[in-house]
């Protein structure tokens, strides 16, 4: 059961346009802290080696292996700093707040050098239009304290809460760095249709069929917070089924179910809000892709 006790507050308001520039640095540095993960991690099927995960603080990149040890790096949002942490015990600690990616790399990769750690990235952000390589990127040098942690904790917990009501293979609910956005993704089992013209990660995250669920801040078609919903293969007569709430709607151009942020936080409960979201978008899905649903789903 969800806490329907939950106030708006505990669903702070998130509006795009006044932490823009924080969320467009914080999506280079997180890019940054993404790609040394990926490097140094062994490769998990549909890159889930690559994600990131929340804490009661902020984000995680969990252990990364290195030689005979391992060391994490967390990003830190009420004490706002970032943080590596190896299991010798040693810690170096970056203080967030207003500078440049070009800085943040700087002084990031020489943390890391400091410990024994010698890695090389692909420095370059990848997902984003016109990318600076890092080492270069003094204009993304923004950091507002008060909306760096309000995207994390509720979205994490809820999405955790819907993934536990499926009893087939599912992703841990994680951060992507690369489009900055969270996702839990389910899976019916079966192959999907090969996609020889794609991208290797594309082919790999989707070679078998899925339905996924997630949240990013806002971009494109979508100028602000919103969560998504979509199949992967997308079934003939998915944008005609039945959604909850009413708020949700289907866009033609991304082939996706859209929830407004400010549409769940309003809500009377917005556990529930987003909750009927995800269950009215995976039963959609589901039913028309013929997924067995009575040995996928929890029923108790």
């Amino acid at each position: 059961m969800t806490d329907s006790k939950l106030s708006v507050e505990a669903w702070p308001s998130l509006p795009l346009q006044e932490w823009k520039d924080t969320y467009a640095t914080l999506h280079m540095w997180s890019q940054i802290v993404g790609k040394i993960r990926l490097t140094l991690s062994p490769p998990v099927n549909h890159f889930w080696h690559s994600a990131m995960y929340v804490t009661s603080r902020g984000l995680t990149t969990s252990p990364i292996p290195y030689g005979n040890r391992t060391f994490e790096i967390d990003f830190d949002f009420i004490d706002h700093a970032l943080i590596i942490r190896t299991s010798e015990g040693s810690i170096r600690t970056l203080i967030l707040a207003p500078r440049s990616v070009a800085e943040f790399y700087s002084e990031l990769m020489a943390m890391l050098r400091s410990l024994g750690i010698e890695v090389e990235i692909h420095a370059k952000p990848d997902e984003v239009a016109d990318p600076i390589p890092f080492a270069e990127d003094t204009q993304h040098k923004s950091y507002d304290p008060e909306y760096a942690n309000r995207f994390l904790v509720q979205t994490d917990r809820v999405f955790k809460q819907f993934r536990s009501r499926f009893l087939g293979k599912c992703s841990p609910v994680h951060f992507f760095w690369g489009s900055f956005d969270f996702a839990v993704t389910r899976f019916s089992g079966r192959r999907a249709p090969e996609r020889p013209s794609a991208d290797p990660i594309t082919r790999e995250s989707y070679s078998h069929e899925v339905i996924s669920h997630g949240f990013w801040p806002g971009g494109g078609a979508i100028q602000e917070p919103a969560f998504y919903a979509y199949s992967a293969p997308v079934p003939e007569g998915l944008d005609k089924e039945p959604l909850r709430p009413a708020s949700a709607f289907y866009s033609q151009d991304a082939k996706e179910f859209f929830l407004k942020y400010d549409d769940v936080r309003k809500a009377a409960s917005p556990d529930e809000a987003l909750l009927e979201f995800m269950q009215s978008t995976y039963e959609a899905g589901a039913k028309l892709a013929n997924w067995d649903r009575a040995s996928l789903e929890r029923t108790s």
